[in-house]
């Protein structure tokens, strides 16, 4: 490949050493003699044909405008994997053509990319963001607690300040030890996009748990050119329902009325030519209730859903639903976005019906798939998924509604209270049922975040960076990572694992990450045809791809609370915090907590305790341990809150190091690949070969993919990927995520901000 490189530029080098002058002599004697060379061949019609449409297509490529583009752009696919990605170019899941597999033929590729530690997505992507380290970034998890506020209310990695506070007052830092990328890029007079990009949010930060206050990060740090926030939660969960045809009955007339279905003797003619509100059908509209009332925004709903028959052909078969809210009706339309009307759901689409909560004043929706319709209407299985909204920032309120009225209301992200059955109305489902469910989750979300970058770029098309951020692979490789055989495929059944393993489910699920990187891939590609490319396939934009975190799988649950317990200590004094396999752990610190009950005297011997505990915790049981030398340290890495060399000049509890930041716990520990603080069930499922025990530590985990481990693990290695008319072709064998805020910058022709600690990394491959 180095090879190729160099023969292609010594080739540019000996084109531009011809003058303008000597280029054109030689292209037209090529010309004159390729048309002599012509005459003599064809008969003169031919010609005639030939040249004109050879005008034809001159007067055609001369009018074509120059199309604005973004210069760079940066797109994050979370949690992909290089090893995946390999393995998935070369057995065809992915095309060489396409995506990822154009930008490494096209330009440059990383073998490893060394994320951040914890490699977590609020942490990572923060790092990417701003090119400094965890430490630096003060995100270090996905959920932390800041020093201010009171022990056991949290904040989230994707909302916390970034570059750190004034624990005075508190207050915004004056000199924060790292800034986002977009700062220095706008203060030059560049523009930016964030895309649901991590700290692109237009937020006022504030401290939990304080009374009123102050803002400790203001929107203006946090706002680009075109600012879309990442989605919320509108405080309504997914939902299973299952109906039989006892819960039907015939549809009142004010139902057939706003659906205007025509009578069943109508004829076939006017039934062809029905288009009003709902769908034609062929046998009498039925209806129930789901029983599914919920508020969301001030508004509360009430979930109906109509059966339709819309087959001509003699039977009785329902083939289609209709969800719509009794409190408002089936409105005929058209719908202007976010409005969508009732949702029609057919179950052999396997798809599902968005649904705006018209009306809720945080502009939020849901969605209906039907997984399970017997056109008798015996079985029915419905899942309503969650309500959710784009946060309403106001400093970004514009932008927020412009991808509501534009793009819809936010979209559901795939779900893994389905495939885990994190409420018991899932349980009547079959495991097929809501994986598939799961996996239309990943294609439709996905695609609605691909449409809203695209729109953002659409409105600021001459942008100098645009930021974008992709939701999977990650939330299916969290579900689907199965391929260790300590891993339980059964997770309410421990002999599950070894030769007990299900192998179909295992072959199943292989399937299923396949598809989460196409969806991601695809992604891509939709972004690079956005821009276009040249005639030789590279992006007419400089276009990154990157991820935050590599992916590893986990086989055990660990559970701190019990752990520290069971060495003695007293959990009054501490609060653990977990992010997958990272845990902070926050002494109850007087002084510091605001109910403190740790002197400064006993913080140093607690602190010891704490971390002796968990270096010294090992797992033994061979099922798990055999292939290790029969024991493994459960903690990789531990690190401490360094104490301050003068107590006087800093406080203790406050010191920072290379690791630990303002507000990282006071010990900070990091699991052994296998084992995740996540994926605990209730009641714990005992592992197979362990002693029971009314303290157990260890535990079945419900689900099968982590990340959060050591940055430096192989497998938490990230992607890089990067193609464009400013970057060369070849592999970097090593690059570090923090390398990549600095490069762009460089490549914008920006100096980085002096609290980079990234290195630029080099373009031509």
């Amino acid at each position: 490949m180095h090879n190729q490189v160099e023969s292609r530029s010594n080739r540019y080098r000996f084109a531009r050493c011809l003058s303008s002058r000597q280029f054109i002599k030689a292209l037209r004697r090529i010309w004159q003699s390729a048309i002599a060379h012509f005459i003599k061949r064809f008969s003169p019609i031919v010609l005639a044909v030939f040249f004109l449409a050879i005008g034809i297509h001159s007067v055609t490529a001369q009018s074509t405008p120059n199309t604005a583009r973004p210069k760079t752009i940066l797109i994050s696919l979370d949690g992909a994997t290089p090893r995946f990605v390999d393995q998935y170019l070369a057995n065809g899941v992915l095309s060489p053509d396409r995506g990822l597999g154009l930008l490494k033929s096209q330009g440059i590729s990383a073998q490893q990319n060394i994320t951040c530690t914890p490699s977590l997505t609020a942490a990572c992507h923060i790092a990417i963001g701003t090119g400094s380290t965890t430490a630096n970034t003060d995100i270090d998890a996905n959920s932390f607690e800041l020093l201010v506020s009171p022990l056991g209310r949290t904040i989230s990695g994707f909302s916390a300040p970034i570059g750190g506070y004034s624990i005075n007052g508190p207050a915004p830092s004056p000199n924060p030890t790292a800034e986002p990328i977009w700062i220095p890029l706008r203060a030059n007079g560049k523009k930016v996009v964030t895309a649901t990009f991590p700290g692109g949010d237009g937020l006022d930060v504030t401290a939990p748990g304080l009374s009123n206050s102050p803002i400790i990060q203001p929107a203006s740090q946090r706002t680009v050119d075109y600012t879309v926030p990442f989605g919320a939660f509108a405080g309504v969960s997914a939902k299973g329902f299952s109906l039989t045809a006892a819960n039907f009955s015939p549809a009142p007339g004010t139902t057939t009325s706003q659906l205007n279905v025509l009578p069943e003797a109508a004829p076939a003619a006017a039934l062809s030519k029905l288009d009003a509100a709902g769908k034609v059908s062929y046998s009498p509209v039925l209806q129930a209730s789901l029983n599914d009332t919920f508020t969301v925004g001030g508004v509360k709903y009430d979930i109906r859903v109509a059966a339709l028959d819309t087959t001509n052909d003699s039977v009785s078969n329902y083939d289609t639903l209709v969800f719509f809210d009794a409190n408002q009706g089936i409105k005929p339309g058209p719908f202007s976005l976010p409005s969508t009307g009732p949702a029609y759901v057919r179950a052999s689409d396997q798809t599902s019906s968005p649904f705006y909560l018209e009306g809720s004043s945080n502009r939020a929706g849901t969605a209906f798939y039907v997984s399970n319709l017997a056109p008798d209407l015996s079985t029915v299985r419905v899942l309503r998924y969650s309500a959710n909204y784009i946060p309403r920032n106001p400093a970004v309120l514009a932008n927020v509604d412009d991808i509501n009225n534009n793009v819809g209301f936010w979209a559901d992200q795939a779900d893994y209270r389905l495939t885990e059955r994190l409420d018991p109305s899932f349980n009547a489902f079959p495991d097929a049922e809501l994986e598939a469910a799961f996996e239309d989750q990943v294609r439709s979300f996905v695609d609605y975040q691909t449409r809203v970058a695209l729109r953002a770029i659409n409105q600021v098309p001459n942008a100098d960076l645009v930021m974008v951020y992709i939701e999977q692979p990650d939330g299916s490789e969290h579900q689907f990572l199965l391929t260790d055989q300590r891993q339980a495929t059964n997770p309410a059944d421990p002999n599950t694992i070894g030769a007990g393993q299900d192998q179909a489910k295992i072959a199943r699920y292989q399937k299923y990450l396949q598809t989460a990187y196409q969806a991601a891939d695809n992604a891509v590609q939709r972004i690079i045809d956005a821009v276009g490319t040249n005639s030789e396939g590279k992006p007419n934009s400089n276009i990154f791809v990157v991820s935050d975190h590599g992916f590893t799988t986990f086989h055990t649950s660990v559970d701190i609370i019990t752990l520290l317990k069971n060495n003695g200590i007293d959990t009054s004094k501490v609060q653990a915090v977990t992010s997958g396999p990272a845990a902070n752990i926050y002494i109850n610190l007087q002084g510091r907590e605001p109910n403190g009950n740790v002197s400064p005297q006993e913080y140093a011997k607690l602190q010891q305790q704490i971390a002796q505990a968990l270096k010294a915790a090992t797992d033994t049981n061979p099922n798990y341990t055999k292939d290790n030398g029969g024991r493994v340290p459960l903690f990789d890495k531990v690190y401490s809150r360094p104490l301050p060399v003068d107590p006087g000049s800093s406080p203790i509890g406050t010191t920072t190091s290379d690791v630990i930041g303002q507000d990282a716990g006071d010990v900070l520990a990091l699991l052994t690949e296998g084992y995740n603080f996540d994926g605990a069930q209730s009641p714990p499922v005992q592992r197979l070969g362990d002693s029971p025990s009314t303290n157990q530590v260890l535990s079945v985990s419900s689900f099968y993919g982590a990340h959060g481990y050591d940055a430096t693990i192989p497998n938490m290695s990230a992607i890089l990927y990067a193609a464009g008319p400013d970057i060369g072709r070849g592999t970097l064998t090593q690059i570090r995520n923090i390398d990549v805020a600095p490069t762009i910058t460089q490549l914008l022709g920006v100096q980085s901000a002096p609290t980079v600690q990234g290195k630029p990394f080099n373009l031509e491959g």
